[in-house]
């Protein structure tokens, strides 16, 4: 019986690319780099933002650009009112319903933990989550299992009860990684070889799914 839920949490709890490409975009502009349209970044998601800056400026990507565009980025996201970060239909009720049954709560992204924090604390006062894992320079991101496997030991779970929730091949493979089980979301930013891929054990297109697993 699964007793513990581990979210992804850009393209599977909340839609944030919109955003996070605006504001990269500018970055880019900025420093004299071309711009993404919206599949194009989608195509580079799933790493830590040096790993998504690095793909973005392609031939260009030096550590010093990387770094350049990079801070140029934070302080153009940090000062935007990231109105269009909202969460995905249908979750929170999950969440709650989740909740009800005590059922332990988790996030592991590569977004950073004070920015998850940030729009957790605006839209779901109410969600309490046991532990939220955003990217830490001193660990590695996902696909590394480093974060599942610390929180397994930290909430005393075994692997048979938890369940990695998320919408992309990254989370597929942090999974796999950590050898624990995983549904992935249609709603995200995932592509259709994720959606045929063998290992999760659903890929669910409405929310209220999540639930039969618990």
């Amino acid at each position: 019986m699964k007793r513990f839920a581990i979210f992804d949490f850009d393209g599977t709890l909340f839609d944030s690319i919109d955003d996070v490409r605006i504001c990269l975009n500018e970055a880019l502009s900025r420093h004299g780099f071309p711009t993404l349209t919206h599949d194009e970044y989608v195509k580079r998601l799933g790493g830590n933002i040096d790993e998504i800056v690095s793909l973005v400026l392609k031939d260009k990507n030096t550590a010093e650009n990387i770094e350049m565009v990079k801070e140029t980025y934070w302080e153009i996201y940090g000062a935007s009112p990231k109105e269009n970060t909202l969460p995905f239909d249908g979750v929170k009720d999950v969440l709650l319903e989740l909740q009800s049954r005590n059922i332990s709560l988790a996030i592991h992204s590569n977004r950073g933990t004070d920015s998850i924090r940030h729009f957790i604390d605006k839209h779901w006062p109410d969600i309490d989550f046991a532990a939220i894992e955003g990217h830490n320079p001193a660990y590695p991101s996902k696909p590394s299992p480093c974060a599942v496997k610390r929180m397994g030991r930290k909430f005393k779970v075994t692997k048979d009860e938890q369940i990695y929730i998320g919408d992309s091949s990254t989370d597929i493979e942090t999974a796999k990684n950590a050898e624990i089980d995983c549904l992935i979301v249609k709603w995200g930013y995932g592509f259709q070889e994720d959606y045929e891929n063998e290992y999760p054990l659903e890929i669910i297109e409405d929310a209220s799914q999540i639930l039969k697993y618990f």
